[in-house]
């Protein structure tokens, strides 16, 4: 209950990062450098790339800003998106997050503790669920700028969990994944990913 009350809390936070309102029309012709690796309708065909169809317009915009203005390191971005604007911005993710997301397979041998694990975390080691912040479909929780999970590349997933335990990011809600990532054993990352990559709404 305590980590739910947390990740609420944080929620709250962040719904008061500012930011103007996206246009998804506009977004539309701003993406073409985006589509080389996302794909032009956000279904990233690499399994290294995450996803952004479908994702939330808040937290999509608050992560490419963070990216251009250098508070989230992310070398294979390094200068993509230097010279946007936040409204360019905004109106990328505006475009992404009204795209339909593709939703990839579980694997069966990961099925049952990767559903565990996003369902109900892991008790035993303070582990919470998944589900408490980015819904039990996958969806997120757009209004408190928690992402979508559903679909997303197992091999994504993984990474960005394995990264968070050494991450140095200073916002909420890296902190909370951090102190989630840090309890997590690789066979319980690797489940989960997997979990995640099959689930939908």
């Amino acid at each position: 209950m305590k980590k739910l009350i947390v990740c609420l809390m944080i929620g709250l936070g962040w719904m008061s990062f500012a930011y103007a309102a996206g246009d998804a029309e506009s977004g539309q012709g701003k993406i073409a450098v985006c589509s080389g690796c996302h794909g032009a309708d956000g279904n990233s065909m690499i399994p290294s790339f995450p996803k952004l169809a479908g994702q939330g317009e808040l937290y999509l915009t608050k992560q490419l800003i963070d990216i251009r203005d250098g508070a989230r390191s992310l070398p294979q971005m390094t200068g993509i998106l230097t010279g946007l604007t936040d409204q360019d911005l905004a109106d990328i993710a505006a475009y992404y997050s009204v795209q339909k997301g593709t939703v990839g397979a579980t694997d069966p041998e990961m099925l049952e503790l990767g559903r565990q694990i996003y369902r109900a975390g892991n008790a035993a080691k303070g582990v919470a669920a998944c589900s408490a912040c980015h819904s039990p479909s996958g969806a997120g929780n757009a209004q408190a700028g928690f992402p979508a999970l559903g679909g997303q590349h197992a091999d994504y997933v993984i990474s960005q969990l394995k990264a968070y335990r050494t991450e140095t990011r200073v916002n909420g809600q890296a902190k909370l994944m951090q102190q989630v990532a840090a309890l997590m054993s690789d066979k319980e990352i690797e489940a989960v990913a997997s979990y995640i990559q099959g689930l939908s709404d």
